[in-house]
């Protein structure tokens, strides 16, 4: 007899303990690789917020703010300050479009372009510290993004991040 596909299923006091959601196993998991991020990220001078900026800056520099937005998963209110700070800490260059002077690009300046190098260890920082090989961490990845995608009607993110 063929095992099982499906999971069995829960009682309705079963359905509800903590450890049997999905978005406590999410949260739980995000703040602690938010947790593990931090020291590497503070040596840096940045926060996760301005890391994740930075990370889409790197793939592709000049974004509007609007497609960071996107490309982030936050909204102007959210993305207005954090810009404003990298721009202080002299990491970026908020710049109006000539053809549109509603839109918005963002710039790495030379000290945004020169992190980039020293960032480089983090991933395999992070990797090394999931316990798990990359092709895992690629798979887990994936799945997230597609569970991500899927409950917010999304389209596949364009990159494929590493960890």
């Amino acid at each position: 007899m063929p095992a099982p596909t499906t999971a069995p299923a829960f009682t309705a006091d079963q359905a509800l303990q903590l450890d049997h959601q999905l978005c406590f196993a999410l949260y739980s998991a995000s703040l602690a690789m938010t947790k593990l991020y931090k020291p590497l990220l503070t040596e840096l001078g940045l926060t996760y917020p301005q890391y994740l900026a930075l990370l889409a800056l790197w793939e592709r520099d000049g974004l509007r703010v609007s497609e960071l937005g996107e490309r982030l998963f936050l909204d102007s209110g959210t993305l207005t300050p954090l810009l404003k700070r990298m721009e202080a800490a002299g990491l970026v260059h908020r710049q109006r479009s000539s053809e549109d002077e509603r839109s918005v690009h963002i710039h790495l300046t030379p000290g945004g372009r020169a992190l980039k190098d020293r960032a480089a260890a983090v991933p395999g920082c992070i990797l090394q510290a999931t316990q798990c090989s990359l092709g895992e961490v690629v798979e887990l990845t994936r799945r997230v993004q597609a569970l991500r995608d899927r409950l917010g009607g999304l389209t596949a993110s364009p990159a494929e991040p590493p960890v």
